[in-house]
């Protein structure tokens, strides 16, 4: 018996060592974790490694390469010869270890997140979050200055980036279940979580206040977005923390996937590139993969299911859209020359659901206008104190506020806490911005006159909203001038482009869907075709007229200026018009309506013929 023990210790752990079976049956390493690309030698090299070299030359003799790896079933073994079932589940079990992501999920690492539950991550993915570049994300709001208003809005950029790092694995794995034939790798699956999980790397102190508001007021020439700084920051990330090694131990190719990670992240990064396919990353036959972190052909992506349901849940808004449904139902269909991630016809009103809960998002709370008039005062704080705040950056090289982001050192060290930064300084440099902040904490802010849309979208400038503001000045009421006399800069002009993501396009005409009957086949859906109560429009834009001083006069006298600038303008009639401006309205004849409105704003009101 005891003989019989030792003979099987050796058969199990050759070179009579001490490690357990379950330490011998970890993954086994390659030179080139690709399987599907592996030729018949990598192939049997790896029958060896995994102690299965007696079947090598049954695999050479039905040339059996990394492709068909991935379909080996016990049927197929017993056709090749490999009849006994305990060599066939010997071979499976080993097989299958290949198409595991790195180590095992034994060594992922659980994170409990209030929107998807437990979400668990590659070792790689926890090795990035544990980096200085990307902590910062923890303190930069979401929802900007939006957390002024919603006191729920809390949370950070930080839980977000995990969100999408998820989502855009679960994706991409549901993909490869559901359809083995794309042939998606452990590299893409990898290389797709990371893009997600750093997509948002780039994001300055109140996330889009700064990129949106603040960089194009303080360098106005300069062409800059978070996307650009996202790539910008994953470079110094990967290059300060050393993550090359760790990179290429863990199976990703250098630079190729650092390349396809990028492009995953901003779309392609050679836009002169005259070819048919943009991308270098990875070839046209993956072309899905590019559409699940930043969808640019419709906008229907992870990063925005993700934020979707964490900004409902922390603003209190009902999410009318469900991501786990889409999750189920989506797979990769042959359309106009791609493979394009399509769903079931059946979730198209999932989907229109999905865009509306967008634009009831940005009304009710991303474009909420004293969220809009706070993160306005910031941006002015800021550009007051752009040149008297000294970051340090690479080579000891101090940067200003606005000059961080051409230095990544610099600009990891950027976050909400320059708020605080400014408001608690002793610097008498600052006081102009720190009594605009001040302000804010005090509830002193400017004053909400009033709202209005063009008949017509229009190309707005800086150079025109000032023009506005100075017209605002100068639209004194027909009535007759005010006790009060306004100056060009009492008044704040904002506009706002209300979307479905994709200007006057309806994202969903670029959707493809497939029906029960033929999964393979990729259709489009119209409009019509879902519902008569869907949007006729997907785009409009809103101009909104602050008043900057806190007096009561000066505010009415701008309310009626704001009104006599619409009539001006030929706008359309504020909500309020008809109560801040009674004696104004009928002024204008197509104002003066005693009917009910037409849906048309360019035809001309007709007047009852008999009145009671």
């Amino acid at each position: 018996m005891e003989r019989r023990k030792r003979n099987l210790a050796t058969e199990i752990n050759p070179g009579n060592s001490f490690r357990t079976p379950e330490k011998r049956m970890s993954l086994a390493r390659s030179p080139d974790s690709d399987i599907s690309g592996w030729g018949i030698e990598e192939t049997c090299r790896y029958l060896q490694e995994e102690g299965l070299g007696e079947w090598e030359s049954v695999f050479k003799e039905h040339k059996i390469d990394g492709v068909a790896l991935r379909y080996l079933k016990k049927e197929d073994l017993g056709e090749m010869g490999i009849k006994p079932l305990g060599d066939q589940l010997r071979i499976l079990h080993s097989l299958g270890k290949l198409w595991h992501i790195e180590e095992g999920p034994q060594t992922n690492k659980v994170f409990n997140d209030p929107i998807h539950g437990h979400v668990e991550l590659h070792p790689l993915l926890v090795r990035i979050i544990d980096t200085p570049q990307f902590q910062r994300l923890r303190n930069i709001k979401q929802l900007g200055g939006t957390y002024f208003v919603f006191p729920g809005a809390s949370h950070n950029r930080f839980e977000h980036s995990i969100g999408v790092g998820y989502l855009a694995g679960q994706l991409v794995k549901a993909l490869d279940e559901r359809q083995p034939e794309l042939l998606i790798t452990r590299r893409d699956m990898l290389c797709v979580q990371i893009a997600g999980l750093c997509h948002d790397l780039g994001h300055g102190p109140f996330s889009h206040l700064f990129d949106a508001k603040f960089i194009p007021k303080a360098r106005p020439n300069y062409a800059w977005k978070h996307e650009k700084a996202s790539l910008d920051m994953f470079d110094h990330l990967v290059n300060k923390n050393h993550l090359k090694p760790l990179m290429e131990k863990h199976g990703l190719v250098l630079p190729e996937d650092l390349i396809f990670i990028k492009e995953l992240i901003t779309g392609p990064l050679d836009t002169n590139e005259d070819s048919q396919w943009a991308y270098r990353g990875r070839a046209k036959e993956k072309s899905f993969l590019y559409e699940i972190v930043a969808n640019k052909r419709n906008g229907i992506d992870m990063d925005k299911w993700d934020y979707f349901a964490r900004d409902c849940h922390n603003l209190g808004i009902q999410n009318n859209s469900d991501y786990r449904r889409y999750l189920k139902f989506a797979r990769v269909c042959e359309a106009d020359g791609q493979r394009l991630i399509c769903t079931r016809d059946k979730e198209v009103g999932n989907l229109y659901d999905m865009f509306y809960t967008r634009n009831c998002l940005h009304k009710r709370a991303y474009q909420h206008r004293v969220g809009n008039i706070i993160e306005t005062m910031i941006t002015e704080a800021f550009l007051k104190a752009d040149k008297h705040i000294q970051v340090q950056g690479s080579d000891g090289k101090m940067f200003t506020l606005s000059t961080a982001i051409d230095d990544m050192e610099a600009y990891t060290k950027l976050t909400d806490h320059v708020f605080e930064q400014i408001l608690h300084s002793s610097n008498p440099k600052l006081a102009e911005a720190q009594q605009i902040l001040q302000n804010i904490l005090y509830r002193r802010l400017y004053k909400f006159v009033g709202q209005t849309q063009p008949k017509k979208s229009l190309k707005v400038t800086q150079e025109m909203l000032h023009a506005w503001e100075a017209n605002l000045a100068k639209s004194i009421p027909q009535t007759g001038a005010l006790a009060v006399t306004l100056l060009p800069e009492d008044f704040v002009v904002s506009v706002i482009q209300m979307d479905y993501g994709m200007k006057k396009e309806n994202p969903i005409d670029n959707m493809r869907f497939y029906c029960k009957t033929d999964p393979t086949k990729a259709v489009k859906i119209r409009k019509h075709q879902v519902s008569k109560f869907l949007p006729a429009h997907f785009a409009e834009q809103l101009i909104r007229v602050y008043y900057k001083k806190m007096d009561d006069e000066g505010l009415v006298a701008a309310q009626k200026h704001f009104v006599q600038w619409c009539m001006n303008k030929d706008f359309i009639k504020p909500q309020d018009g008809d109560v801040i401006a009674p004696e104004l309205t009928p002024l204008k004849q197509s104002w003066d309506c005693r009917q009910e409105e037409t849906d048309d704003e360019d035809l001309p009101c007709k007047m009852t013929l008999f009145q009671d």
